[in-house]
């Protein structure tokens, strides 16, 4: 128990961290970090040799796609007496605090698999190798994922849409 201990407790951080960008909820992201840690503790004795780090980020991972889909079909439900403050009204916000939340709406439009890999890969800094591992795809999947996200996105920051974008000029 305490070779558990020792192995996962300086993870965690990573993994709210990660779990927080994926579900864009503290609460929801908390609770997910929760589940994997349970499902880590109970099965510990199942792991195979490898990086902890990556079979807990993997547990992690599955973890939320699960939750993705459920939340797919049921669609998304907040009692009114559960929804805070801060989710009925929202308080005047320095400028940084809005780039910020503009950053996490433009990595929220990516697809899933694509703002994966960048976390993975960007945030967490997972080698492709790792990353491909984690979400058991290979890695040649995991570079192109992760350079459309990086140019989706970029294109995101700069105001331009998706895809091809054609420039009109002026006739005179």
């Amino acid at each position: 128990m305490k070779d558990m201990l020792v192995q996962v407790e300086p993870l965690i951080p990573s993994l709210r961290r990660y779990a927080r960008a994926l579900m864009r909820d503290r609460t929801t992201a908390d609770d997910l970090v929760q589940d994997c840690l349970e499902r880590a503790v109970s099965r510990w004795h199942q792991r195979r040799d490898g990086s902890v780090r990556a079979w807990l980020f993997t547990i992690l991972h599955n973890l939320a796609v699960t939750q993705f889909r459920q939340a797919a079909t049921r669609g998304r439900h907040m009692p009114l007496d559960d929804a805070g403050e801060r989710e009925l009204a929202s308080a005047a916000a320095q400028e940084h605090r809005l780039i910020y939340q503009d950053v996490l709406n433009k990595l929220a439009r990516l697809p899933e698999e694509q703002r994966a890999v960048l976390l993975l890969v960007a945030v967490e800094d997972f080698s492709y190798a790792d990353a491909a591992k984690l979400l058991d795809v290979p890695v040649g999947t995991v570079m192109s994922r992760l350079s459309r996200a990086r140019e989706r996105l970029q294109q995101e920051m700069e105001g331009a849409a998706p895809g091809n974008v054609v420039e009109l000029r002026s006739m005179k």
